[in-house]
């Protein structure tokens, strides 16, 4: 106990005030502060830890260490959120009355305000000039040209979001590497390669893929009529309209996205409690819990916020906070996911990133292998595992069902979204935004060469094909697919389709050709002969 208190004793700035107040965390300080005999940073597994000397030492107060946090650390939302609802909020005043210029103050004072939706009993006038509520080499902020003035407490406000949903992104290393993915360059590289005619006819195929397995990831790969009217909505939609994020074209989406024929009683966004989980062994497991119907209005706006306010930044950043704050928001009763990853190309295509038709089939590098899907779990993991640890023995199933206005029956019952809140509304995205650039790369890099030079080398086969046999390109697609199925044996059913494939030396001809073609397209892939990876 005694060594306890003396480490308590040694820490500073928002590790101080965690202690002191408290403080029960969902998502650590990434930065850890103490006093030790020399200034010393050590980083492990992504937490820093600096070590300063005596003279760094503030006093033991709220003042002395919320400055050293603001000042010396990187704003901690969630952390902010809990500590201004602990503290009494006359020691604000004192201190706005002691330091009416200072930077410190008007921050504090400002983030309190906004962070708590209360106001600060302060009778003197602020002073000095306006200052930004955030550092941005530190967070990812608003674009100057959308960050607000605030008179009061003569601060820019250049927090990205509102009250209600305002993520978190620091500006790591590897974070300023993912925002600098150059996708318009690297689709551009691709044009090159292969052509920009090409790139484009491919887009057809990529939008119907990506559809697949977006499909594929919910475990419903063999759905065909819906993944048909799901990458029509991708084709139609994507990058069109105002944002889809607003009441009315999310009920629309969603009512495209799952047809006429489903059991909800309406479209648009849920009234009704809902989690993430699974049943195991006839009992229900919890994985994560959404925030309640009657915050979604209110975080949509926020996260549309976002996207008005960081504009002309990274396009991979905006998308990545938009696809994982929808997830965590999950506003709808059914359909989150399929729209989640909807996001993806609509903000890339928004921004221009991306232009029509072509859609990035990022949910294929997802399903691709059992590693890429557990790194999409685990990623979602981030705030869901943490999260649901720090809710444990606050939800059951009740013995009774409610049935909702939304016309959702559940026996789900949550009793504490006044802690989750600050989790919620201040996410942080940072592992989000590096782990979307990672697929994009790879999305880019691989997935979409590999089916450009797929399409290429089938483009030379039917040609190569219509020199030996003039017939339509259906019927060319049959026989590719036929002599690959078949191990380059000419089938029955495709003998007495197309008699003339039986006549001397036509089938080997054919089965030549293709060969020719597709060698240079296939090199490396020993399981098909034809095929890339993803196989038609």
């Amino acid at each position: 106990m005694h060594n306890e208190h003396m480490e308590n004793k040694n820490l500073l700035g928002g590790a101080w005030l965690v202690a002191n107040y408290d403080i029960e965390l969902v998502m650590p300080l990434q930065t850890l502060s103490r006093i030790g005999g020399r200034r010393t940073t050590q980083v492990i597994e992504n937490i820093r830890t600096e070590t300063y000397v005596e003279s760094m030492r503030p006093s033991a107060t709220l003042r002395g260490h919320l400055t050293f946090h603001l000042k010396h650390e990187i704003p901690h939302l969630e952390f902010l959120s809990q500590l201004f609802g602990k503290i009494d909020p006359r020691e604000l005043s004192v201190w706005v009355a002691d330091e009416p210029s200072g930077q410190y103050i008007k921050r504090a004072g400002f983030l309190y305000e906004f962070l708590t939706g209360l106001k600060l009993a302060i009778d003197i006038e602020i002073t000095g000039g306006y200052i930004n509520a955030i550092d941005d080499n530190k967070l990812v902020a608003a674009s100057p040209e959308h960050s607000v003035p605030n008179r009061r407490w003569r601060i820019r406000n250049n927090l990205p979001g509102t009250r209600a949903f305002c993520p978190v992104i620091r500006k790591t290393d590897d974070l300023l590497k993912a925002m600098d993915l150059d996708v318009p360059g690297l689709i551009q590289d691709l044009a090159f390669e292969f052509g920009e005619e090409l790139l484009m006819r491919s887009a057809v195929w990529m939008t119907l893929r990506e559809s697949k397995s977006s499909f594929a990831i919910e475990g419903e790969a063999n759905q065909s009529d819906r993944i048909q009217r799901f990458a029509d909505v991708l084709s139609r939609r994507t990058g069109q309209g105002s944002w889809i994020l607003n009441q009315t074209s999310l009920a629309e989406l969603q009512a495209e996205i799952l047809g006429k024929r489903t059991t909800l009683q309406q479209f648009g966004l849920r009234q009704s409690p809902v989690f993430v989980g699974e049943i195991a062994r006839y009992q229900e497991v919890v994985h994560y819990i959404a925030p309640p119907a009657e915050d979604i209005t209110d975080m949509l706006e926020g996260l549309i916020t976002f996207l008005e306010r960081t504009q002309g930044q990274s396009s991979v950043m905006r998308s990545a906070v938009a696809v994982f704050g929808f997830v965590y928001i999950h506003p709808l009763a059914d359909g989150n996911g399929r729209v989640h990853r909807f996001l993806i190309n609509d903000i890339l295509r928004r921004d221009g990133a991306v232009k029509d038709p072509m859609i990035l089939p990022v949910s294929s590098l997802i399903t691709s292998t059992q590693t890429e899907r557990h790194s999409y779990d685990n990623i979602l993991d981030e705030i869901s595992r943490p999260l649901m640890q720090s809710l444990a023995g606050l939800y059951e199933f009740a013995a009774t069902h409610t049935t909702y206005p939304d016309g959702i029956r559940s026996n789900f019952v949550f009793r504490d979204d006044d802690y989750a809140r600050h989790t919620w509304r201040h996410l942080d995205l940072t592992k989000h935004v590096i782990y979307l650039a990672h697929v994009l790369d790879r999305t880019i890099r691989e997935d979409m060469r590999e089916e450009s030079r797929y399409m290429r080398s089938h483009a030379q086969a039917r040609a190569a094909i219509k020199d030996i046999v003039e017939m339509p390109d259906m019927q060319i697609d049959r026989i590719i697919r036929s002599a690959e199925a078949n191990q380059s044996r000419l089938s029955n059913i495709l003998s007495k389709e197309i008699p003339i494939l039986e006549e001397a030396g036509v089938w080997d001809a054919i089965v030549q050709a293709i060969e020719i073609s597709f060698k240079e397209g296939s090199k490396g892939d020993a399981a098909n002969k034809y095929a890339p990876k993803n196989p038609r």
